[in-house]
């Protein structure tokens, strides 16, 4: 960190114990969470490796499918035979332009069990914009996608995968996916996969400059899972595998893959999918599925809190909203607030190029601070920098965040795989 961190300001004795005046460096104020030592510990075996008592993982909201935690198991490996058996080779990419969906997770955990990697993108997208995106992808093998996208993604010269909503689906309409989730299980030869291997391309959302693939390792999401969903787990004392979170946020998305895809997994948690979101679907969501926990972005927040009909369905078993990926507004969370007295409101920061870890809000019954995203993660290192001059700020000054940590991002399609540092405006 040294040398690209350097620039230095003379600060204070009375600066807190956290910040760093002879390097302007702040830590976290959360003790170090061990992470996994092993160079050859992949993302998908430290996920299934964690104990907890949970027993369905993922419902579909509409439809009321579910897959129980065995079966899941079962379905990713089966997953991943069924690629390799196709000819899939690790280091291979595969694209992901689906909805959400309950099948979403079996497809990125059964890529990842064989040691290829994955790519997502808004099925929203037209073909013009995957094209640009997908310009910077080597390698790409495959394209999972839904049935009425197959002709957007004809342009890619690979084979196309058409994903039904759920399992209960004709084989007949579905037939490579029904090959390939009927691979039998376990791999015959395990892959070598090291925590240091690509995983991820992930796109950013371009708010500094144009959308950049951003490319993750087993070891940045096994971090994820630890300093962001596993660590605030911690934080309260329940049993994690009794929550039932609401999965209305792009699953596609860094925030929304790494809660319902990956991190929730761990713990036993359930995950109630909404393929597409609307305020009222999701309230009777919320009260049929008895949900307690609702990540959110503003705009679903927006909607949600301003859609009256709300009122009418009982929300009683929801316990915490939290809310990420843009600011709000003090006027919105009072708002929400009002409606809701009963929900416990966090924001947290994050980015893609950090695996979603950042800072995270908690609250207590005698400190609430909802306009805060909160402190800054275990095992994460921060400056705060003036953009003009480089000088390192202390605490209660503004200028351009610098994060690191294990979170940080491999590198990315336009420029180093060894980047481990990132900044952003604050």
């Amino acid at each position: 960190m040294e040398g690209a961190l350097s620039g230095r300001q003379s600060f204070s004795n009375s600066d807190p114990n956290w910040f760093s005046t002879e390097t302007g460096i702040y830590s976290s104020r959360h003790p170090l969470r061990s992470l996994p030592q092993d160079a050859f510990h992949d993302l998908a075996s430290f996920l299934f490796s964690r104990p907890h008592g949970g027993e369905t993982a993922l419902v579909d909201s509409a439809s009321g499918f579910s897959i129980s935690y065995p079966e899941l198991r079962s379905m990713v490996d089966r997953m991943a035979s069924g690629l390799h058996e196709i000819g899939v080779l690790p280091g291979q990419v595969l694209l992901i332009v689906l909805p959400n969906s309950v099948l979403l997770p079996v497809i990125l955990l059964g890529v990842l069990s064989l040691g290829a990697i994955i790519t997502t993108m808004n099925p929203l997208c037209s073909a013009k914009e995957i094209q640009k995106q997908m310009s910077s992808i080597l390698h790409l093998a495959l394209v999972f996608c839904s049935s009425e996208k197959v002709a957007t993604h004809g342009q890619f010269g690979v084979p196309i995968v058409t994903v039904p909503n759920d399992l209960s689906y004709d084989s007949a309409h579905y037939p490579f996916f029904h090959k390939i989730v009927s691979g039998s299980p376990p791999l015959t030869r395990k892959p070598v996969i090291r925590q240091s291997d690509t995983a991820a391309i992930l796109f950013s959302s371009g708010t500094s400059g144009s959308s950049k693939g951003v490319v993750l390792s087993h070891s940045n999401l096994i971090a994820m899972v630890e300093l962001f969903v596993r660590f605030e787990a911690s934080q309260y004392k329940k049993e994690s595998w009794k929550d039932v979170y609401l999965a209305a946020i792009p699953m596609f998305h860094v925030y929304g893959l790494s809660l319902f895809s990956i991190g929730l997994l761990s713990l036993g948690s359930t995950v109630v999918v909404m393929r597409r979101f609307n305020a009222l679907e999701a309230a009777k969501t919320i009260a049929k599925y008895r949900v307690t926990h609702f990540p959110v972005v503003p705009p679903i927040m927006t909607a949600f809190i301003r859609a009256k009909e709300a009122h009418g369905c009982d929300l009683r078993s929801l316990k915490q909203a939290s809310s990420g990926a843009a600011p709000l507004s003090n006027q919105l969370i009072q708002e929400f607030l009002r409606r809701f007295p009963h929900v416990d409101f966090i924001q947290g920061y994050g980015m893609t190029e950090s695996t979603a870890v950042g800072a995270r809000g908690f609250n207590t019954e005698t400190c609430k601070k909802y306009t805060s995203v909160g402190l800054l993660a275990p095992n994460m290192e921060a400056k705060v920098v003036n953009w003009e001059t480089g000088i390192s700020m202390p605490p209660g000054k503004s200028g351009e965040l610098w994060l690191r940590g294990p979170a940080v991002m491999k590198g990315n399609t336009f420029g180093s795989y060894g980047m481990n540092l990132i900044s952003v405006p604050c």
